[in-house]
Formats: C-alpha cells, sequence, structure tokens
C-alpha cells in the first residue's frame, strides 16, 4: 500500500499535500485518543489498586484539554470526601 502511496506521488505530484494532512491528522486523532486513555480521570486500567480514580481529584487538578477563563489553582473544595 506505501508503495502505491509513492506510485501514485510521484505520477500526481498535486495529492501530496493530500498524504500529508490525511497522515498529520489520523496521527493527531490517534495521539488523543491516547491522552485521553492514559490520562482521564473517567478511565480506570487498574481496578485493584485504584477502583475510583476520580475520587481522588484534587479541586485544583485539570484535567481538560483546554479551559479557556477557569484558573484551577484558586478553587475551593465544593465536595464531599468519600
Amino acid at each position: 500500500m506505501f508503495r502505491l502511496m509513492i506510485s501514485q506521488a510521484k505520477k500526481h505530484p498535486s495529492l501530496i499535500p493530500l498524504f500529508i494532512f490525511i497522515g498529520a491528522g489520523g496521527s493527531g486523532a490517534a495521539l488523543y485518543i491516547m491522552r485521553l486513555a492514559m490520562f482521564n480521570p473517567d478511565v480506570c486500567w487498574d481496578k485493584k489498586n485504584n477502583p475510583e480514580p476520580w475520587n481522588k481529584l484534587a479541586p485544583t487538578d485539570q484535567y481538560k484539554f483546554y479551559s479557556v477563563n477557569v484558573d484551577y489553582s484558586k478553587l475551593k473544595k465544593d465536595r464531599p470526601d468519600f
């Protein structure tokens, strides 16, 4: 398949940006899914040692990818301990 892409790119050089953008989009999507699987508090890979990881989050932990106007270091605790 990779040979076919190289031969098509040699025959039609206008396809090269298409291959670059599709490759960058696919790798960006894969990296974002990997980030969600590894660092999101809703995902639990180790149920024996940490069965509920969302309960161990402090109010100052930022788990969102991007927050516009929220300063997480100034938030107060407004939930009970479990």
